[in-house]
């Protein structure tokens, strides 16, 4: 028989079998750290919406003649033909047809007659620029006296050159009718148009063949050239007209603005007389200082039969002084009668009086902006070099239906 009785190493043995056929008892599973929530948000905060621009404001205001100051004490029959001759170009425009026809029943010498004419056929308008100012800055220019001569030689070294062969003009409207009015100028090179010289590279390269006169002072040329138009006493005693004919596309830069920026003139200083004396007190800086100006301005020449005759402006009328302004035509009808309120030159005396927007300027630029034509000789000139004072427009527009 065998003994029931096991061994103590074969028990061992066995245990250790046992214990590695066992599966590990499972460990209970851990809890999962609690979720941190983030702190609470606060209500959102939606920015406020910007307002809108306000839209611009309108450019007339119809308003009485009684509200034109200085209406009633104007001596109109002053303005009388300088209004006929915007009737010369304007008479067969529809508006126009009926105040301009019914213009030659009217007494020029009748003062009364006139206004109550004015009264009847027109309604005056105040002109406010965009941001809603009615008051602006007007200017004055004149027709000024050169001396020159046909030929280059001793003091006549400055050209007043005509319009170059290699100008050329694009009327932007015949492709874009928005742009109305608005001329691209430049030159060929190959087949494409580029900018045109500035001031600096023409008077540096000279344009041979093209000067109409030579004068002796290259600043009363510049000056000419601001003016617009001008007469010419030349060597041999004859007097010419030279009138303006083209530029060469660069945008017109004021160098009183710039003397300002510079620091070399308050701003009561940069007027015509200021910056000419500037210029003789800085003659080595006279060249730098009107190559700021880009714009450069080329001439026509004109007879003289009358000199007591205005140059013609943009309307192509003769300018009468003291009743035809430059005005900016993109805001301001070429041709039409305005009521001008401002102050004489350099001083607080209104000027107010009844003025043609007979002419244009490449400084002209806004609704609220004109530039009073005061003739010709020594205190035109003065007068027009101080004339840069505040003053409010009224644009006097044909009645829809005018009696």
């Amino acid at each position: 028989m065998f003994s029931t009785r096991r061994s103590v190493p074969a028990l061992l043995t066995l245990v250790a079998l046992l214990a590695a056929c066992t599966t590990p008892p499972q460990q209970p599973p851990q809890p999962k750290p609690p979720i941190k929530m983030p702190p609470p948000v606060g209500p959102v905060t939606v920015p406020p919406t910007q307002p809108a621009p306000p839209p611009p404001a309108p450019l007339f205001t119809p308003v009485t003649f009684d509200a034109l100051p200085g209406w009633q004490q104007d001596d109109l029959r002053q303005a009388w033909p300088a209004f006929q001759a915007s009737c010369r170009a304007l008479g067969a425009k529809p508006d126009w047809t009926m105040p301009c026809a019914a213009s030659k029943l009217v007494d020029p010498g009748d003062d009364t007659a006139i206004r109550q004419y004015f009264e009847a056929y027109f309604v005056p308008n105040l002109v406010r620029a965009p941001d809603g100012a009615d008051t602006g800055l007007i200017t004055g220019y004149y027709e000024p006296m050169l001396h020159g001569s046909r030929r280059r030689g001793g003091p006549y070294q400055t050209p007043l050159y005509k319009v170059p062969d290699d100008l050329i003009t694009v009327d932007l409207a015949s492709v874009y009718p928005k742009l109305r009015g608005m001329r691209l100028r430049g030159r060929l090179v190959g087949k494409t148009v580029v900018p045109y010289e500035t001031r600096a590279e023409i008077e540096r390269a000279r344009i041979p063949g093209k000067a109409l006169v030579w004068v002796d002072d290259p600043v009363e040329a510049f000056f000419l050239e601001v003016q617009g138009s001008g007469r010419v006493q030349l060597d041999d005693g004859a007097t010419v007209r030279i009138a303006y004919a083209d530029q060469n596309g660069h945008p017109y830069k004021a160098i009183g603005r710039w003397l300002i920026e510079q620091g070399e003139l308050a701003p009561g200083e940069a007027t015509a007389q200021g910056i000419k004396a500037w210029i003789a007190a800085h003659p080595e800086r006279r060249q730098e200082l009107l190559d700021v100006n880009p714009s450069y301005v080329f001439f026509r020449e004109e007879r003289l039969p009358d000199p007591s005759v205005g140059p013609k402006g943009a309307l192509g009328v003769p300018l009468t002084p003291a009743r035809s302004v430059a005005v900016d035509p993109s805001f301001l009808p070429l041709g039409a009668p305005l009521f001008l309120a401002t102050t004489a030159p350099g001083g607080d005396a209104p000027m107010q009086r009844l003025v043609m927007a007979q002419d244009t300027g490449g400084a002209i630029k806004g609704a609220v902006r004109a530039d009073f034509f005061f003739g010709f000789g020594a205190q035109a000139a003065d007068d027009a070099g101080r004339m840069k004072q505040r003053g409010q427009i009224w644009a006097l527009l044909p009645r829809p239906a005018a009696p």
